[in-house]
């Protein structure tokens, strides 16, 4: 039996939606990832140092401390400044995604998304891409290559 693609790896998601956050851990969990849920940026920063992920997704809007926020504060720690992050957001923009890349997130990824999508977000994130077929090299379009 192969062992889960993501086994080993902790993935963070901090989400105000519990829709998305379940999404995300139903999408991940399969997988072999550890996942840590936290519904804003300050039950975020509580949560990061005791699970130390390997990967960050946080969204945009959120109450109390917005994600780009919660991105300044983890990429100021030193010892999250290299733990990749990105961003969630319902909006596909420009300066949104611009903002993102200023608070230091290292992709964004609009909402709704698929399992295909975050799967994808994580492997070009931590390298896993083309490492013994773990993932298959991202395409632009949704069809399959054929072998």
């Amino acid at each position: 039996m192969m062992q889960p693609m993501l086994s080993g790896v902790t993935v963070m998601v901090i989400d105000d939606s519990m829709t998305i956050r379940k999404s995300a851990e139903a999408f991940l969990l399969p997988e072999g990832a550890e996942v840590v849920l936290a519904n804003d940026g300050f039950e975020a920063l509580a949560k990061v140092n005791d699970h130390r992920p390997s990967v960050i997704f946080c969204d945009i809007m959120m109450p109390r401390l917005d994600g780009y926020q919660t991105c300044k504060l983890l990429k100021k720690n030193p010892r999250f400044s290299a733990t990749p992050i990105v961003m969630l957001s319902s909006k596909d923009g420009l300066f949104d995604r611009a903002r993102g890349h200023a608070a230091g997130s290292n992709e964004y990824l609009t909402k709704p998304f698929t399992q295909a999508s975050l799967l994808n977000a994580i492997a070009i994130q931590l390298g896993l891409q083309g490492k013994g077929g773990l993932f298959p090299p991202a395409t632009t379009s949704s069809t399959k290559e054929h072998a």
